[in-house]
């Protein structure tokens, strides 16, 4: 009997240690910026880019991507949330890009030199859309079997 309580206390306490370490999980993943700004982004394709993506300036975390939707264009829409304490210049570039080959997509931002901030609400002008790799692999081989073909002609 003092077997089967000591096994449930055991247990027990291994449950709580478990619980308090999802809930510490749960809260320290992912930087919450609630007291951020929000801008908007159009792209031509946002290439599995996700709500709740970095948004980063020389490799350092500024933001994440709030929401995504297709606008009537049938552009992108990307809300942006960005931290209060960082200023983005009116001439700024947004990109898409991976963190490697196979990472994670991210918004990369390219600050300009204009001294006007951009505010609450307003558009970052200047973008780029994600680099398609199958596109890309695509291209590189139809273009291969093409210099092959026009070398063999000759």
């Amino acid at each position: 009997m003092k077997g089967n309580i000591l096994e449930a206390v055991i247990g027990a306490v291994v449950l709580i240690i478990a619980g308090l370490f999802m809930f510490f999980a749960y809260t320290t993943s992912g930087e919450k910026i609630n007291n951020g700004y929000s801008l908007l982004a159009y792209f031509d394709n946002v290439g599995g880019l996700v709500a709740g993506a970095d948004i980063k300036i020389n490799g350092i975390k500024v933001g994440i991507v709030k929401s995504l939707s297709i606008d009537e264009n049938y552009q992108a829409r990307v809300e942006l949330r960005i931290k209060n304490s960082v200023s983005i210049p009116v001439d700024t570039t947004a990109s898409i890009t991976t963190d490697g080959l196979m990472g994670n997509k991210f918004v990369a931002l390219s600050p300009g030199f204009d001294k006007t901030m951009l505010k609450n609400g307003e558009e970052i002008e200047s973008t780029r859309s994600a680099v398609n790799l199958e596109n890309l692999i695509d291209k590189f081989i139809v273009g291969s079997a093409t210099k092959d073909k026009n070398a063999n002609s000759k």
